[in-house]
């Protein structure tokens, strides 16, 4: 056996011997020719790494797909741009899938171009899927995927407790960023570049306590769209303990914990971007959407310059058309306040209610919002001031259901093109910093 593979060979086997002490180790990933212990791919790492563990990836192309099923391990690239799992548009493919481990950190670098089989594949297609587990945390991240097939940038469903901080998302068919299936997420997502996508960010049913802020939403065919799908989509701070598939709010001073704030959603207007069936059944060319939701909070937000809607909430039956089964979640208990909303040509606020089911789309409120038009036209009924506030009228709810129509079915006839890879965007600094050990990517 040669020198180099008894020294890698010793030097793997002395982390699993029985007895030895468990310390955190840092494994070593590239593809270039080295003299000290490293794997030449990333699932080789994570299938020897125990809990604790790191893997440190030196910059390159890996062409795999990378599951993790183990808690507590840190996965980080050395340069954000340059370490690169390419998934060269194979269809049914995840990139990196954290299956229901907790405590699992990716960080600083790049995944593009797995694809579903399909476009309404929903197993397949997700550059960086953590599926279940609690605890799930994503910084200087880009995903992209320059064809039709890519579904989701970065996937979080049925997880709680996580974060994305500095990540970027282009190019998806169903949203550049999505967390779903969490009735209390406790994440926060910052400082996220999305565009170019279906939807920049998309929620569903999920709620309680999650903040998106700080980011940037642009070039979608919908900036923001939160919704009620098997549960309803509710962010108020008590959503944990709901049990009810269509809650009811009781004034407008509720206490509420889903917000977003602080973030840049301008724009949003595109109709040759990816779409699956299910994002090209929303109406397109809107800032923020509020579908079938609850007690969301949505303040100091710059939502301008997105076609048809800056701000749009409706009801929303599921399934429509309605059946016995249908579950009619209403839009209620949701505060709008210090946003700048303009440049939009139907209206920059509109909200749809009392249309469908129990009618109950109410103490949704706004306060000190800056915009040119609304529907109503008259918002003062449902100023924040208010204890409680009512639905909407019905002439504006015929007038806005019509509008919705319309939109969806101009969205469902739209020409998706390929959209292009991104631009180079900022990496981690002093990656070498954290991971136990001296490694000898970082230290020779």
């Amino acid at each position: 056996m040669p020198r180099t593979r008894t020294v890698l060979v010793l030097a793997l086997a002395a982390l699993v011997l029985p007895g030895r002490a468990a310390a955190c180790q840092t494994f070593a990933v590239t593809k270039d020719p080295a003299p000290f212990a490293h794997f030449a791919t990333i699932q080789k790492a994570v299938n020897l790494a125990k809990p604790c563990d790191w893997i440190l990836v030196s910059p390159g192309i890996y062409r795999e797909s990378v599951v993790i099923r183990k808690p507590h391990i840190h996965l980080r690239g050395l340069e954000r741009n340059t370490v690169i799992l390419d998934g060269g548009h194979r269809k049914g493919a995840n990139g990196i899938v954290v299956d229901g481990a907790n405590d699992v950190w990716i960080e600083n670098l790049t995944v593009r171009n797995f694809d579903r089989a399909a476009r309404d594949n929903p197993t397949a297609g997700n550059q960086i899927w953590w599926n279940s587990g609690r605890g799930w945390h994503g910084n200087y991240l880009t995903t992209y995927d320059t064809g039709l097939l890519g579904g989701s940038g970065l996937f979080a469903s049925n997880a709680i407790g996580g974060e994305w901080n500095n990540v970027y998302a282009s190019g998806f068919n169903d949203s550049g960023l999505f967390v779903g299936a969490c009735p209390d997420c406790r994440a926060t997502i910052s400082h996220a570049l999305s565009e170019r996508n279906a939807i920049g960010f998309s929620g569903t049913s999920s709620g309680g306590h999650l903040v998106v802020q700080d980011s940037v939403f642009r070039g979608n065919s919908i900036g923001v769209a939160v919704s009620s799908a098997l549960s309803p989509q509710l962010g108020t701070c008590d959503a944990g303990s709901n049990t009810t598939p269509t809650p009811v709010i009781a004034s407008t001073s509720v206490a509420r914990c889903t917000v977003f704030r602080r973030n840049r959603i301008v724009t949003n207007d595109s109709l040759v971007t990816p779409a699956n069936s299910t994002a090209a059944q929303l109406p397109w060319g809107v800032g923020l959407e509020l579908v079938g939701a609850y007690g969301d909070l949505v303040e100091n937000n710059v939502i301008t310059g997105n076609t048809n809607f800056g701000i749009l909430g409706f009801e929303h039956p599921v399934p429509s058309p309605p059946t016995p089964k249908t579950v009619y979640f209403q839009l209620a208990g949701n505060k709008l306040a210090g946003n700048t909303v303009g440049g939009s040509r139907t209206a920059d606020i509109a909200i749809e209610g009392g249309l469908y089911g129990s009618k109950q789309s109410v103490n949704n409120c706004f306060a000190g919002n800056r915009y040119t038009t609304s529907l109503p036209a008259d918002l003062t009924p449902w100023d924040c001031t208010n204890a409680t506030t009512p639905n909407p009228d019905p002439a504006t709810t015929g007038q806005l259901f019509s509008a919705i129509l319309q939109l969806r079915t101009q969205s469902q006839r739209r020409h998706p093109q390929p959209q292009p890879a991104p631009f180079p965007q900022p990496t981690m600094p002093q990656p070498c910093v954290g991971p136990p050990g001296r490694s000898p990517l970082c230290y020779g």
